[in-house]
């Protein structure tokens, strides 16, 4: 399903639950203004077509004791698909790293990585990360402090993309 086969319903549905996705159906139909029978075949639908994809709580690491966030910028000695394949399912693997993307340029992937204590992630960054088969570099990043992590997408942009092509 494109963006252009959603209505501005579904578009609010979604704006709804990315900002709180423990509401009610009852409250998420209040706010989009449909009631709730319909608006519940609607979430089921947008999760069906993969606009959903799951429902998280966001916990804050340093609270649970990972004091730790680094981005790893990783390039590889072959980026044929397999080996590229390869590092991803290695990726998955490793329960530091929350995030991994692939680029272009000069660096293949870009990792985020949490950990308790500089100590435990260079353990990792030595002990796995760099020792990992098809890894010709890794440069680390320390994060000082975030000044924005935003989950989802700006609805509000959506919204004037799709009213000027209207």
């Amino acid at each position: 399903m494109s963006t252009t086969r959603l209505d501005e319903i579904d578009r609010k549905i979604l704006a709804e639950l990315q900002g709180d996705g423990r509401m009610t159906n009852v409250e998420l139909a209040r706010r989009v203004g449909i009631s709730a029978p319909p608006c519940l075949r609607r979430v089921r639908t947008l999760e069906e077509a993969g606009y959903i994809q799951g429902y998280h709580a966001d916990v804050n690491p340093r609270e649970l004791g990972f004091e730790v966030q680094v981005f790893a910028m990783v390039r590889l000695q072959s980026q044929a698909e397999a080996d590229l394949s390869a590092f991803e399912g290695r990726c998955r693997d490793w329960p530091l790293v929350r995030e991994c993307h692939m680029l272009n340029g000069e660096i293949d992937f870009v990792l985020k990585c949490v950990a308790p204590d500089l100590s435990s992630f260079q353990s990792f960054l030595t002990g796995q990360l760099t020792a990992a088969d098809n890894v010709a570099s890794v440069k680390t990043s320390l994060v000082i402090r975030c000044a924005k992590d935003e989950p989802g997408v700006p609805f509000d942009v959506l919204e004037e993309r799709l009213a000027k092509r209207a």
